[in-house]
């Protein structure tokens, strides 16, 4: 499973996701796109899934807030818990509560108005034999 995770303002356009998701994805396809539980309904995300097909994860706050980053931001760990939104957001997201990595760290929109990382997490293989 490969996740986009996003960190946004309430300015950011389609675009600014967009362009932050192609920034961050450099030949990968993402399988879902991950933000905040309290931006996941953001009409700019929504839209943004329905382009690509693909479904949106709404991330707790809680579990954000668990959740190490290598990018650390002061402004965002006061006041989400956390060092960075996008890479917390797609770890936990790609996790599912495994384990998963970041391909890079976050990379912020050409508008600046948007975050992404992309994380790849482990796929269980069931019914394989041993």
């Amino acid at each position: 499973m490969i996740a986009a995770g996003f960190g946004f303002r309430g300015a950011a356009t389609v675009e600014s996701l967009r362009d932050a998701l192609e920034r961050a994805a450099v030949g990968h396809r993402v399988t879902l796109l991950a933000a905040p539980a309290d931006k996941a309904d953001a009409a700019a995300l929504r839209s943004l899934a329905g382009a690509l097909g693909v479904p949106v994860i709404a991330v707790a706050a809680g579990d954000l807030a668990a959740t190490d980053t290598p990018s650390r931001s002061a402004r965002v760990l006061a006041a989400r818990g956390t060092g960075c939104v996008a890479e917390a957001a797609a770890l936990v997201a790609a996790g599912g509560g495994g384990p998963a990595r970041l391909l890079g760290p976050r990379v912020v929109s050409a508008d600046r108005l948007a975050t992404c990382a992309i994380a790849v997490g482990a796929i269980a293989v069931t019914g394989a034999s041993p």
